[in-house]
């Protein structure tokens, strides 16, 4: 949108929502960038899901079917972008790294009542930063072939238990070969990188729901805490205890 365009905004707002509640798939005819300030929201869509949380917006294309499943109490932040004119040249659903300054024009942007000069104006600034913004790739993929789909819903429904390959192959009646290949052309990764981003995705809602960092490591697989915590400070850039409080938490009463 042009900054001295003072026309109607696609639809911003703030709102709460209660743990465990669903927002039922739909889709917009406007681009929406969706960020949480309190505790978790989990976006699904056809192509996979995405963790919207206090650091990290998910960015969702118009016309993209999604649902949104709650973690925590939930303080949600969406901004909506005319179809034509989108901030971010991306063309499918990603993840948004959120800054100190980013966060507070996000918040900022979606106060009710904002005069249409005045939100004009953080629309300006908050176009360059989400510019400069840095694009991060965590993202669980839905998979197509159903022995793909098959073997990740065995891995998922029991991250505490290390499946290895062969297990998964012997299981899905798959060579070991064939389920590799499948993880590689589907996903673009391998099964360990595939399994540890799983673990993570679902360590980052069950700290978002109040589990502590030891219980959590524990249910998504690892086999000690300080393993849970140098992997997800490597995939997430801060500690699962770090990323606790940034969902609004108090910290855990044990590590």
């Amino acid at each position: 949108m042009s900054q001295n365009s003072l026309g109607p905004l696609a639809p911003t707002n703030a709102h709460d929502h209660a743990p465990g509640e669903v927002i039922d798939r739909h889709r917009h005819d406007y681009h929406q960038l969706v960020y949480v300030s309190r505790g978790v929201l989990a976006v699904q869509t056809e192509g996979g899901a995405w963790v919207a949380c206090a650091d990290r917006a998910v960015w969702i294309p118009a016309d993209t079917w999604h649902e949104h499943r709650v973690y925590g109490h939930c303080s949600v932040h969406t901004l909506g972008f005319p179809a034509g004119e989108p901030p971010l040249p991306v063309a499918a659903p990603t993840i948004v790294a959120v800054d100190g300054l980013l966060r507070e024009l996000l918040i900022a942007s979606t106060e009710p009542g904002l005069p249409a000069p005045e939100s004009q104006r953080l629309r300006a600034v908050l176009g360059d930063r989400l510019r400069r913004a840095h694009v991060q790739p965590l993202t669980l993929p839905v998979a197509r072939d159903p022995r793909l789909a098959h073997a990740c819903r065995l891995v998922a429904d029991d991250l505490s238990r290390a499946r290895t390959m062969a297990w998964l192959a012997r299981s899905v009646g798959v060579g070991e070969r064939t389920l590799t290949r499948l993880f590689r052309t589907e996903f673009g990764m391998s099964y360990p990188q595939w399994r540890t981003n799983t673990r993570v995705f679902h360590a980052m809602i069950q700290l978002a729901e109040g589990a502590s960092v030891t219980a959590t490591g524990q249910r998504c697989g690892w086999a000690t805490a300080s393993a849970f915590i140098d992997t997800f400070a490597r995939t997430m850039g801060q500690t699962p205890g770090a990323y606790r409080a940034a969902a609004g938490l108090e910290p855990p009463t044990r590590p």
